[in-house]
């Protein structure tokens, strides 16, 4: 059987049950045989390849992730490629597992990745079929375990208690402990960017983490910017005084998880900071979830997607420009087009597959944000240009300071 998993001497059998009353059998990997029982909201994926970049992906905390593409983990994973310090998903569904990993730069196979990380996988799965299902009605909440001495009804009475992502302020859970200064860069990567001219005065851009991406500050400190990252607890009180004495010219929000509502005091440290008359001109930008809590700041509305976007393949319009650029996406809420409308917010981007709000500017002010990811991780480069739009900006306002 092509499921069979090396690794795995028990070739135990793991159940993925859903609350709407499906349950699907498989082969368990990863951690298995540690009575292991993974509760969480199930979502997709279809990007085709980066399940490395996907499985540490903080926004993914709190979900079952299954990928849409069938052959998983003939690549391995290796020390580079992460989006954070550990895997963040709850669990892992997949259709055919690859039993020999090849790369040049394995480090580790996935199944040893996920038992050291103590996070269960199941094989074998029909994940086309889950995956229509959750398109037609909708993510569910699931349960997935590898121990035999539960009923398959007992596993869906289960899933139908696991809380809903909906209400949960995952971003505090997400965030790291404490300000990091960080000097990590895109590396052998770097795509031709252009960078701050002087790295011995360079700008300094306030990175607040809510479950930061790295590539969002690698994709920063590759244009020569000096990155301080601060936890999500940073309060305005904290903020302002870096601002205005010239020590920090810039704030960008980082992407996150959770639902952006429940994050009451990040949109209220946000509407501080843009509403401070003597703060203006401060370049403020956000990803993802930085997107939303700038959208909730200036008192526009969030709701919550059937199924959300999650993919390397999202086709996203540019208005402003008129271009059609393929982003990668990762977010299950989205702001409310008419309520951003009356809160004085420009539409910039627009989700070509369903409608939905893709970015937004506030006016004339430094102020911009998109849903999308414009430092993929995985996926492609398209909108890459978010990052040089930011640095002209805060090259402007480290000018005028300076002036």
């Amino acid at each position: 059987m092509s499921n069979q998993i090396e690794t795995n001497e028990q070739n135990r059998t793991a159940r993925l049950a859903l609350s709407s009353g499906q349950l699907y059998t498989g082969v368990a990997f990863g951690a298995v045989g540690k009575d292991i029982i993974s509760t969480g909201e199930l979502v997709f994926n279809t990007a085709m390849c980066g399940y490395q970049e996907s499985l540490t992906d903080p926004s993914y905390m709190g979900q079952i992730l299954i990928q849409t593409q069938p052959l998983i983990g003939n690549t391995g994973v290796n020390q580079e490629d992460t989006e954070s310090d550990r895997v963040q998903v709850a669990g892992f569904v997949i259709h055919e597992f690859t039993e020999h990993a090849s790369n040049y730069r394995i480090s580790q196979d996935l199944d040893a990745y996920l038992a050291d990380a103590g996070v269960l996988g199941i094989a074998g799965v029909d994940t086309r079929a889950v995956t229509r299902a959750l398109r037609t009605g909708g993510v569910v909440q699931a349960v997935l375990s590898d121990r035999d001495d539960l009923s398959d009804a007992e596993l869906i009475e289960m899933a139908r208690k696991v809380e809903s992502m909906s209400g949960q302020n995952l971003a505090m859970k997400a965030t790291r402990g404490s300000d990091i200064d960080w000097k990590d860069t895109l590396g052998e990567w770097e795509t031709g960017t252009e960078s701050a001219s002087d790295p011995a005065h360079a700008p300094c851009v306030l990175l607040l983490d809510f479950g930061l991406k790295s590539n969002i500050a690698r994709q920063l400190a590759q244009r020569g910017l000096r990155v301080k990252a601060m936890p999500a607890t940073t309060s305005f009180n904290e903020i302002k005084p870096l601002l205005v004495s010239g020590e920090a010219h810039g704030v960008f929000l980082s992407n996150g998880p959770g639902d952006p509502q429940a994050v009451e005091d990040a949109v209220a440290m946000t509407r501080e900071l843009l509403q401070d008359p003597e703060l203006q001109e401060v370049p403020v930008y956000g990803i993802c979830l930085g997107h939303q809590l700038l959208s909730l700041a200036i008192g526009a509305k969030t709701f919550k997607l059937p199924f959300g976007h999650r993919g390397a393949n999202q086709p996203v319009h540019d208005i402003e420009s008129g271009r059609v650029e393929i982003t990668s996406q990762n977010h299950g809420f989205a702001v409310e087009p008419e309520s951003l409308d009356q809160a004085g917010g420009v539409i910039t981007h627009v989700h070509l597959n369903d409608g939905t709000v893709a970015g937004f500017r506030l006016g004339s002010r430094p102020v911009r944000s998109v849903q999308f990811h414009p430092e993929a991780s995985p996926g492609p480069h398209d909108a890459a240009r978010f990052f040089d739009d930011f640095l002209d900006r805060l090259l402007a306002y480290a000018g005028m300071q300076n002036a």
